[in-house]
């Protein structure tokens, strides 16, 4: 039997500690976390009956199928029949079975469980049960003393790299660091993540933390998917780009100064700007840095779902778990625009003051909006919204680096426009904007060159696109704009 880790032994030691002072006892983890190991462990230093998953499955082949409560309650007869103290491990995988919708029985655990309480201390039994944290048995809840195997220290993840590594590799690894990169790891993932890695025999903490990235750190974004984008990237705009390597990336990249300095992101951040200036492309450069600790929520989670809370709470609990991470909120106003009631963002609210906790408080919310004074002003109150930042209209100097750099990489004739000229012609377009025009002007000469006509002159082709854009622009002012579709409601995306 592998030893236990100093979270897992204190909490044999409070079972064991509390068991003379009564009947009931329960046992709660997080999948993964070593509760049967625990209870193992409970079991031979005291002895009795050890009732686990496996036999109650081959109690319940022999009966029909709407029988489920009497096998369990048959089962932990004999075990206090025959046995002084009794532990059933794995209760939560039975509770979950007999309170599926298409159990026709629910709620009889419910009742098995109180008879065998009640026949336990009748009797001068013992009985623990092995619960999943944040499983609500009722009739163990009101009558158990609940011990818990609390989140993982450095200390936890140190016994287990060298129970499976042994100690030579794992001295080579720096336990405090893998923690600090991801402190929500479970016993399950360690051993995993060991036996991939036990074969390199020159093993260091950079390489055990890359392959966790890869395996167990998982984001809701596939990356693979999203336009490859970087700080350099971000034309005009350094004074965000350095708020955020300051307060975003910092205290996730540099862990020694985290540790030293108790360094945290940003709780809330709000990036606000007008359309096309660059929100979203902040968003797909921090999923390529950070992978695996980003998480996304758009119009494709909200939008038209019976369960979208629960689909928000999954994805503040899975950053959580691998924090630090950050959670972004694209167009948050046009979210809010098509939620109409204030459930939503007082939802969003509480989630938010929740990142208060020890357990969340390295995970970041940041938010974009193209108007902020139609988000809710409850939700940006002092302490939920922590830094505000914004993305402005690119200036001559951006927009010749965002030209400059898009015609760099033409050929001759069309990529030796004049970048002033195109630079002063397009004064008040985005970056978006400018990409486009440079998309049209190209398009534009390959049609005069698949056409045999004569090419123009580089620079009328881009200027043309720069005229259609304000014309466009002109167009659309006169007239209201279109309502969004829930299904339009998209903020992120691979293009």
């Amino acid at each position: 039997m592998l030893a236990l880790t100093p979270a897992q032994q204190r909490a044999a030691e409070g079972l064991l500690s509390a068991i003379p002072t009564g009947c009931a006892f329960a046992l709660s983890a997080s999948p993964g976390m070593g509760s049967t190991t625990v209870l193992r462990h409970v079991h031979s230093t005291i002895g009795g009956a050890f009732v686990s998953l496996r036999q109650f499955l081959r109690e319940v082949m022999d009966r029909q199928p709407l029988a489920l409560e009497e096998a369990l309650l048959d089962l932990l007869d004999q075990a206090l029949r025959e046995h002084e103290f009794a532990i059933v491990d794995d209760l939560q995988m039975i509770n979950i079975v007999t309170q599926s919708c298409s159990y026709a029985r629910c709620g009889v655990i419910d009742a098995v469980l109180t008879t065998v309480l009640d026949e336990a201390a009748g009797r001068g039994r013992k009985i623990v049960f092995g619960l999943r944290k944040d499983d609500e048995v009722l009739p163990i809840a009101r009558r158990a003393s609940l011990q818990e195997i609390k989140d993982f220290t450095p200390l936890d993840y140190e016994c287990i790299l060298r129970a499976h590594l042994g100690p030579e590799l794992a001295g080579r690894l720096d336990p405090g660091q893998i923690h600090r990169f991801a402190p929500g790891l479970t016993a399950w993932q360690l051993r995993n993540a060991c036996a991939a890695v036990a074969h390199d025999r020159e093993l260091k903490t950079e390489q055990f933390i890359e392959y966790l990235t890869e395996q167990d750190i998982v984001s809701n974004v596939e990356i693979e998917e999203v336009q490859p984008v970087d700080w350099r990237d971000l034309k005009g705009m350094d004074d965000v780009v350095s708020a955020l390597e300051a307060k975003i990336a910092l205290p996730f990249e540099n862990s020694k100064l985290a540790e030293e300095l108790r360094l945290k992101p940003r709780r809330g951040v709000l990036l606000a700007g007008p359309p096309g200036t660059g929100k979203t492309t902040i968003g797909r450069a921090l999923a390529h840095r950070l992978k695996g600790k980003f998480f996304l929520i758009d119009g494709t989670i909200i939008a038209r779902t019976d369960d979208f809370y629960r689909a928000v709470r999954k994805v503040f609990a899975a950053a959580a778990r691998n924090a630090p991470a950050v959670i972004f909120i694209d167009d948050t106003d046009l979210i809010f625009e098509g939620n109409g009631d204030s459930g939503f963002y007082r939802y969003l609210a509480t989630m938010l003051d929740g990142l208060e906790s020890a357990s969340a408080e390295r995970v970041c919310v940041m938010m974009t909006a193209m108007d902020p004074g139609s988000l809710p002003p409850a939700l940006l109150r002092s302490g939920r919204v922590e830094l505000w930042l914004e993305t402005r209209l690119p200036d001559a100097e951006a927009r010749a680096a965002i030209v400059g750099e898009k015609l760099a990489v033409l050929p001759a004739p069309i990529g030796t426009a004049d970048i002033p000229l195109l630079a002063a012609a397009s004064q008040g377009l985005t970056g978006a904007d400018l990409k486009a025009i440079i998309e049209d002007g190209k398009l534009s000469f390959a049609h005069d060159i698949a056409s045999g006509r004569t090419p123009r002159p580089a620079d009328d082709y881009f200027l043309d696109a720069i005229e259609a854009v304000r014309t466009n622009r002109r167009n659309y002012s006169r007239r209201k704009p279109a309502v969004f579709s829930e299904a339009a409601k998209i903020g992120f995306s691979a293009g």
